[in-house]
């Protein structure tokens, strides 16, 4: 492996816009430290350090009092410093994990008193596959009994083909950085109306974070009119994200900059407080 690559901007912008009170990140991860925590054989780069500490430092700087750590893949089935997160956390920090097709159903059970509300599974070329889509949706029918959720990653031109399996989903689905659509294309691309498609189905749940990922030009203008239309369209099922630390980027956004496209993302106050507080309240359940 090379040198550890920094993924994410050590001195970010304080945002200008001022959050609601228990405004939640939907979306991001904790890498390491690697002394401690350390990361998987399988990973496709090694990223520096993003302990916890550093995550918590960020989120005072932002306004943000609530969180949803997702396991990274450069951890693998690991999902110690994820769980040590959350036990950080105070009831204000929860997670989702990752883990095989053919996880116990007592690690299951553990994984949901730990803390964690779901478990997320990639079906992105960098990042391997690692069980098909059929295997996963067969695993809902053991997520249900525990009340956890299924996440999933994916390239946008998948979700023709993972649309009508996810449809037969046991348990609520949650779509990550908006299908990994290209914001490029607009809104009449197929890619995004099918998106759309499968939103009308009142299971499935999307994270508007990623707006600088579909759409890879500051200020992201064109990222921030989808994450939009699906704010306005779908209110009550959108979450946002940093994605701090942001792996496998094509640069290193400013978390500050992220936090003040909201304005464009969630214009009105109620729709900046049902997606900030509201949704994720209700969905991932805080307890503090």
């Amino acid at each position: 492996m090379t040198s550890p690559v920094l993924t994410f901007n050590p001195q970010p912008s304080r945002p200008a816009l001022r959050l609601p009170a228990g405004a939640c990140d939907s979306h991001v991860h904790v890498f390491g430290p690697a002394a401690r925590f350390p990361f998987a054989v399988t990973r496709n780069f090694t990223p520096a350090d993003a302990p916890k500490e550093t995550l918590f430092a960020l989120h005072r700087q932002l306004g943000i009092s609530r969180c949803v750590m997702v396991q990274s893949a450069v951890h693998g089935f690991d999902n110690s410093a994820v769980e040590d997160a959350i036990a950080a956390g105070g009831g204000h920090y929860l997670g989702v994990a990752l883990a095989p097709h053919d996880v116990p159903d007592a690690e299951l059970a553990r994984l949901k008193a730990a803390g964690f509300r779901g478990v997320r599974f990639n079906f992105m070329k960098h990042l391997g596959q690692g069980a098909s889509a059929q295997q996963v949706l067969a695993l809902t029918q053991r997520l249900a009994p525990q009340g956890m959720h299924l996440q999933v990653h994916f390239d946008s031109s998948l979700i023709h083909e993972l649309a009508p399996v996810l449809l037969g989903s046991a348990v609520p689905v949650v779509i990550d950085h908006m299908a990994r659509v290209d914001a490029t294309r607009g809104a009449d691309h197929t890619d995004f109306r099918a998106l759309c498609q499968l939103m009308q189905d009142p299971r499935f749940y999307v994270k508007v974070s990623g707006a600088d990922r579909i759409d890879a030009s500051p200020p992201y203008a064109l990222g921030a009119a989808l994450a939009r239309q699906l704010v306005e369209s779908f209110p009550d099922r959108c979450f946002w994200g940093t994605d701090w630390p942001h792996p496998n980027h094509t640069h290193v956004p400013d978390d500050g900059a992220l936090v003040d496209l909201l304005d464009s993302i969630a214009p009105t106050t109620d729709l900046l407080n049902k997606l900030l507080v509201h949704n994720p309240q209700r969905f991932y359940g805080f307890t503090a």
